[in-house]
């Protein structure tokens, strides 16, 4: 198809605003020589970008951004979905799609910009309605941000975000401002070849690491992150570097305790990549209070300017609406500048008896903040029990609590109602009430078939909905087809009679 031929020349080079933006280069297939010249030297309506200024430039220099062929680049004009979708296939470098997509009404194969609107359609990035894509309907800021943290692969709060803070009227969005939030996107590309730019220590147990760019999945995972990231000192990485929502390439790293005030050199996948002085400064945590016969919380509220990580990083965004926000690069929010607990896997506490030995409690998996509360959950050495009416006091290595003691209380266990196999490896097992909590977390069940076999199951984490919980049949075992075998907890963490399982012929 010949674009600069007729009369849609205008169009097409509105529409290839980013159409050629690639990460390796800077290529505009729509160009001539003329036109990047004329670019190069400026349009007549540049003063008329504003904030935009900046990104067109950029745009302009890369030559994916041009304007219409008479020197205007018209940055204020609006954007339409057609040529949204050719900005986001060719600079985010999506795989052509070129599939009639089924339903669809207003596509024709003769467009200029089937393809590409045709392949967001076929990646479930872009939504028709009712059957039609309207490609010369006007983008809003809420599609925009949607079409974008999907083709990208990031969490639609970020995005939108970043839309935010460059749109001035929600309902439309401008050439110029997606020029904005293109460039951002553009640096918003996972790589291989990622750099530490800063870090920085915002608390015993808490890195701030930014990169150059954000990492790919398979660097942010829990295995190649631990290889990856190596400090001297004794300082290790816990869990897995998390990203944080609203901002390009920063992570909250965990780490074991530091210590005040030494250097620890961070080594990144080899090579030496920044220095960091140790925090001493401790998390201050509310209370702490038993939750079951073996099991204590350590809580902190968000009201005083604690907040857990999960409520500002890009993975749990989406989950946890109700309480995500995005700090600002000084992890303020609304004027009020928050402490952040990194993940707890790993992390031990120090319980008490009055007049007695103390005991090491280590944190229950999944339990940080599951609840809808800070309220990370401990539990005793394996045999070891609350005595009721014994105080009992909590301290920590990483954290100031505020109210360190309680008393214990005979606390009744869960009780069981019933049971249902879902196949050979997994049953499903309900309790009589909703223990509101994650108490299922890192327990067992014993299964006792007819003939006195035995087979033990463990609770699959984090797949507790309301009183029902699965539990996975473990070292490979598997229920016989026909037989019934009796439920029993293992540990006294729950009760109930003739609960039994049965899995059908």
């Amino acid at each position: 198809m010949n674009f600069v031929s007729n009369k849609m020349a205008a169009i097409v080079l509105a529409a290839a605003i980013g159409a050629s933006a690639a990460a390796a280069g800077p290529v505009n297939v729509f160009a001539s020589s003329s036109v990047q010249a004329k670019a190069a030297a400026g349009f007549q309506d540049m003063n008329d970008a504003g904030a935009s200024l900046a990104a067109i430039q950029e745009l302009v220099k890369q030559g994916v951004m041009s304007g219409y062929g008479n020197g205007f680049l018209m940055p204020n004009a609006s954007v339409t979905r057609a040529e949204l979708a050719k900005l986001v296939v060719t600079a985010l470098k999506l795989p052509i799609n070129a599939a009639q997509p089924a339903g669809i009404t207003d596509l024709a194969a003769s467009k200029w910009y089937y393809d590409y609107l045709a392949t967001l359609v076929n990646m479930g990035v872009m939504q028709a309605d009712g059957g039609k894509l309207k490609p010369n309907a006007p983008v809003t800021e809420t599609e925009l941000a949607n079409v974008i943290s999907k083709a990208l692969g990031r969490d639609a709060a970020s995005v939108k975000h970043w839309a935010q803070s460059v749109n001035a009227k929600p309902e439309a969005i401008t050439r110029g401002e997606l020029a904005q939030l293109i460039v951002t996107s553009q640096k918003a590309k996972p790589s291989a070849d990622a750099k530490v730019v800063q870090v920085k220590s915002l608390n015993t147990i808490t890195l701030e690491v930014t990169f150059s760019q954000p990492l790919t999945a398979e660097d942010a995972s829990l295995d190649q992150a631990q290889k990856n990231f190596s400090f001297n000192g004794g300082l290790s990485l816990l869990n897995v570097p998390q990203l944080k929502t609203g901002s390009i390439s920063t992570y909250i790293v965990p780490t074991t305790p530091q210590k005040a005030g030494t250097a620890y050199e961070l080594t990144y996948k080899g090579e030496a990549a920044a220095t960091v002085a140790g925090s001493g400064e401790k998390i201050e945590m509310s209370s702490v209070g038993q939750v079951s016969f073996d099991t204590f919380e350590v809580v902190s509220e968000l009201s005083k300017g604690i907040t857990d990580y999960g409520n500002v990083i890009s993975a749990y965004s989406a989950g946890r609406a109700a309480t995500a926000f995005i700090l600002d690069e000084n992890n303020s929010y609304n004027g009020k500048t928050y402490e952040i607990i990194s993940s707890m896997r790993s992390k031990q506490v120090t319980i008490t008896p009055e007049g007695g030995e103390p005991m090491v409690a280590t944190y229950v998996l999944f339990t940080q903040a599951t609840d809808g509360r800070q309220a990370p959950k401990f539990r005793l050495p394996a045999g070891e029990v609350l005595k009721p009416g014994v105080k009992y006091t909590v301290t920590s290595e990483w954290g100031n609590i505020a109210s360190s003691s309680f008393v214990a209380k005979e606390m009744a266990p869960l009780e069981m109602e019933s049971a249902k196999a879902l196949n050979e490896t997994s049953l499903e097992l309900t309790l009589k009430a909703d223990p509101k909590d994650e108490l299922f977390a890192v327990r067992s069940i014993e299964l006792t078939a007819a003939d006195g076999s035995k087979l033990t199951a463990t609770y699959k984490l984090t797949s507790r909905k309301g009183a029902t919980a699965i539990f996975d049949l473990a070292n490979g075992s598997k229920l016989a087809a026909g037989m019934t075998y009796k439920i029993t907890a293992v540990s006294p963490w729950a009760v109930g009679d003739d609960i039994t399982v049965t899995l059908a012929k």
